[in-house]
């Protein structure tokens, strides 16, 4: 009765380390600038940047994006891109605003607009010294 009565202490404080270590390693995952963040904002301006986003534009928008939009958002956003049969840039005003309704999700495609105008702007004026 005696090991017993030794062993559970022990036991409850491995558990409370294990949870402890949990906790701090959630919190260092999934805090604003946590991992899963970083992650997130790489992977978006690499995507950007395959697209043909200028690299000062692509570093612009990545964090503004991945900071509006959930990845389930992010990732819709993917569909913006060529189908088979269509180019790498849409054709037509029509073939764009088809790629937009894809998306299916206005709150994203608002936040892209919104997000690349900001940017865009910022951009602008950064290059004429304003």
């Amino acid at each position: 009765m005696a090991d017993t009565e030794r062993v559970r202490p022990f036991r409850f404080a491995a558990i409370l380390v294990a949870i402890a270590l949990i906790a701090v390693g959630g919190w260092l995952v999934f805090r604003e600038g946590g991992f899963l963040n970083q992650v997130t904002e790489e992977r978006v301006e690499d995507a950007l940047l395959a697209k043909g986003v200028p690299v000062r534009m692509a570093a612009c928008m990545a964090p503004k994006l991945t900071q509006r939009l959930s990845i389930t958002q992010l990732q819709k956003l993917e569909r913006l891109g060529p189908e088979e049969g269509e180019s790498s840039l849409p054709a037509s005003a029509g073939e764009a605003l088809e790629r937009l309704r894809r998306v299916d999700d206005e709150e994203a495609v608002e936040a892209l607009a919104v997000v690349g105008t900001r940017c865009g702007v910022d951009s602008l004026i950064g290059n004429i010294g304003l």
